[in-house]
């Protein structure tokens, strides 16, 4: 229950940090109203990516964090 918490705690300040408080309640709002499988979402996200360009987005976040 704590790592729920700690979780969304998380999720919540990231949301609010890269989006900003008004649009990250929106995307929340957005997820409850519609059905929505992440795993689908994923899955399409980078289909139209070639391995190459996958990778380059891949190392850019891992730099950046």
């Amino acid at each position: 229950m704590a790592a729920e918490m700690a979780l969304r705690t998380k999720g919540m300040e990231i949301l609010i940090n890269n989006l900003g408080k008004v649009e990250a309640e929106r995307f929340i709002s957005i997820i409850i109203k519609e059905p929505f499988d992440y795993t689908e979402w994923q899955r399409d996200l980078f289909n139209n990516l070639s391995v190459r360009e996958l990778s380059s987005l891949a190392m850019k976040e891992y730099k950046a964090d």
